[in-house]
């Protein structure tokens, strides 16, 4: 699980990275780093309660730690969806920013035509309010417990470059 926090260090670095607006960017970087001290912490947690004997309070110590990472990493997922409705640069070609940023580059048209289709909605209450429906619009998250960036969004015919890597999978 602290490894999976580390996926999303990286991925809200990118975003960060290639984010038009500063603000969202910078909170974007402190979730990362939230996320990377609290994932490094459960790591060192894990470690300790692996070799010692069992006790409840390190038990106890492991499941907050991992419940503070999932908030963690919840952060990481909503600030960067404030970076992408906000825009990102175009990232290099052929690289593992490329992934990420067609994954939220795809999350971000879904969610405007999720906004657009209701908007249209000549549903109205009778104060004259447009009535929503029940349907919650596509989150970041979501899309991230659905699939991983990789399997849809990867480039036709990827080229290995220097220096990059490809994300982890389990983002």
């Amino acid at each position: 699980m602290a490894s999976d926090g580390q996926v999303f260090v990286k991925f809200g670095r990118i975003v960060a990275k290639h984010c038009l607006d500063k603000r969202c960017s910078t909170e974007l970087l402190c979730a990362a780093e939230q996320t990377h001290t609290i994932s490094s912490q459960l790591s060192i947690v894990a470690r300790v309660k692996a070799v010692t004997a069992e006790s409840k309070s390190s038990s106890e110590l492991l499941v907050s730690n991992a419940q503070n990472l999932i908030q963690a990493v919840w952060h990481v997922l909503k600030a960067a969806e404030a970076a992408c409705i906000k825009g990102l640069q175009k990232p290099p070609p052929d690289s593992e920013e490329e992934v990420v940023a067609a994954f939220c580059t795809h999350w971000r048209k879904t969610l405007l035509w999720h906004r657009a289709k209701e908007s249209l909605n000549s549903d109205r209450d009778e104060l004259g309010l447009r009535k929503t429906q029940t349907r919650a619009e596509p989150t970041l998250t979501a899309m991230v417990q659905e699939q991983s960036p990789q399997t849809k969004y990867t480039p036709k015919h990827p080229k290995p470059t220097k220096g990059h890597t490809t994300m982890d999978s389990r983002l």
